[in-house]
């Protein structure tokens, strides 16, 4: 909800997590010596595929916090303790590798209404003075399930403008970084990928491990974390920036507390209104990207019929889906020769669908991301809790939600959805994974319906994971808003492309 399902995952494409560079891994010669011909190209791909698993999914690469000798440009931190007990920041310390970037920890409880003892420890990273002219940034990264603290340094190179103006705020939401929800189950199916679909076993053990903590876990929780935050930095307003499931915890916060938001960035945008879980416009996206993709290589085929005939033929539209969403992250052109994807969907199309198998395979394989780095266990909690279901809310029976999901699904147009199947928006990641997730505490949207503040909206226009159609729609609900659609970019454009990141710096620096 990326940000990964931009994410991102919300609707779980939102929460894509959006944040490291692909590995420098490519296609290498087979240990039989060949050179990549079609013997070995098959096992091939999936060594690089399965070492790479879902780490190609996220785009940000910096190092976390811990403890490091403080150097001159460091600024501490103040808080101040004050009647009515204001939140306050402790445990300072400079953070690893990042001498003049200040970490600290702020304590929550795990139920506001107090029914259910228990405090969280949220880890905070600060970059900048207090006075900086613009004021402070809180930047919020995607899933749900990534950790904020670690990309601080990417964020610095991305933005460096904006950010000689402003001072930085990155933290590691509920659940996620070190404090990370652990399902290990879950996290070895699924890892960041919000369009694999788990194993119901997996969803139950999860949830079943967490027991009412997993109520606890919802956007409306971590938008109380923040305005905490808020306080503890001693701040009347600020200005937000969110990425994938980052726009919509962003989103959330501005219509909870309009007065308290400068301005908001809101990069690869997730429906504020939890929609879009059968993700019919990334479906319905997809063909366009290929189509594109195909005129800027002079392809010479129809990679948009391909897929459909493939589809239908082999019944693996959630793991070409999938392949073609990791892909607008990491290779929006569709242009990387290491993938090739136009081109084995043409050859699958023909007959020989072994480079196709292979990648979806590869795309598809377990995972051994850790939870510290996108906790699948967290990511499950608040998608089930925060998303606007077919079956209704996650307090709806488990055994009703089923027919409710087909009945949804019978009510797409093919057409709003080819070149795939309206089935395969039933059988994706994001219903599959709260399908079965037990009755639960359903997140407490904002009473706000109508952001009111200045907005930036970004979209690139291959994101299958966040499809611009999310964004168009924000900005026509919107009176404040700019929409900055990014031509060649896919999910998380600040991160990924010149064009967001410059977009951003120009707003955020009026």
């Amino acid at each position: 909800m990326n940000v990964q399902r931009p994410a991102t995952r919300r609707p779980a494409s939102w929460r894509r997590p959006d944040n490291r560079p692909v590995p420098d891994r490519g296609v290498r010669d087979g240990a039989d010596g060949t050179d990549g011909t079609p013997s070995s190209e098959r096992g091939n791909l999936m060594t690089f595929l399965t070492r790479a698993g879902t780490a190609l999914l996220a785009v940000l690469t910096a190092a976390a916090c811990a403890a490091s000798a403080p150097g001159a440009a460091g600024a501490p931190i103040t808080t101040t303790t004050r009647p009515g007990g204001t939140p306050v920041l402790t445990g300072q310390r400079p953070c690893a590798g990042q001498p003049d970037v200040t970490c600290a920890d702020l304590s929550v409880p795990l139920d506001r209404a107090g029914a259910v003892p228990g405090t969280l420890k949220l880890q905070v990273a600060v970059y900048g003075a207090a006075d900086a002219p613009k004021g402070t940034l809180l930047f919020l990264t995607g899933g749900p399930g990534q950790p904020g603290v670690p990309f601080v340094q990417r964020m610095r190179t991305r933005l460096p403008r904006a950010l000689a103006q402003y001072r930085l705020v990155m933290l590691d939401q509920r659940g996620t970084g070190e404090g990370a929800v652990d399902c290990p189950g879950l996290q070895k199916e699924v890892g960041s990928s919000d369009t694999v679909a788990p194993t119901p076993g997996a969803v139950i053990a999860c949830a079943d491990s967490l027991g009412e903590r997993r109520n606890f876990y919802t956007t409306a929780d971590t938008v109380a974390d923040l305005e905490d935050l808020r306080r503890a930095l001693g701040v009347t307003s600020w200005t937000l920036d969110g990425v994938s499931y980052g726009t919509f915890t962003a989103g959330q916060y501005a219509l909870a507390h309009p007065a308290r938001v400068r301005r908001l960035v809101l990069d690869s945008v997730v429906p504020l209104d939890g929609a879009g879980v059968l993700y019919e416009e990334a479906f319905g996206h997809a063909g366009r990207v290929l189509r594109t993709a195909c005129r800027e290589q002079g392809c010479g085929f129809d990679p948009a019929r391909d897929l459909a005939t493939v589809v239908r033929r082999d019944g693996n539209g959630v793991g070409v889906f999938n392949l073609l969403v990791i892909a607008s992250i990491i290779d929006p052109k569709l242009a990387d020769p290491r993938f090739g994807i136009l081109s084995a969907l043409h050859a699958s199309a023909g007959g020989e669908p072994a480079r196709l198998d292979a990648l979806v395979a590869g795309f598809s394989a377990p995972s051994d991301e850790p939870p510290a780095e996108f906790s699948s266990g967290l990511h499950a909690a608040t998608l089930c809790a925060d998303s606007r279901w077919p079956w209704g809310d996650s307090a709806a029976p488990v055994e009703n939600r089923q027919q409710a999901l087909d009945r949804a699904v019978r009510r797409i147009r093919p057409a709003a959805v080819w070149p795939f199947q309206r089935e395969t928006a039933g059988e994706q990641g994001i219903p599959q994974t709260c399908l079965p997730w037990p009755v639960s505490r359903p997140n407490r949207p904002a009473s706000g319906r109508t952001l009111t503040v200045p907005v930036l909206l970004l979209a690139g226009d291959r994101d299958l994971s966040t499809p611009v159609q999310w964004a168009r729609a924000l900005a026509a609900a919107t009176p404040r808003a700019e929409l900055v659609v990014v031509e060649g970019a896919g999910h998380s454009t600040q991160s990924r492309s010149d064009g967001g990141a410059r977009a951003a710096e120009a707003f955020l620096l009026r």
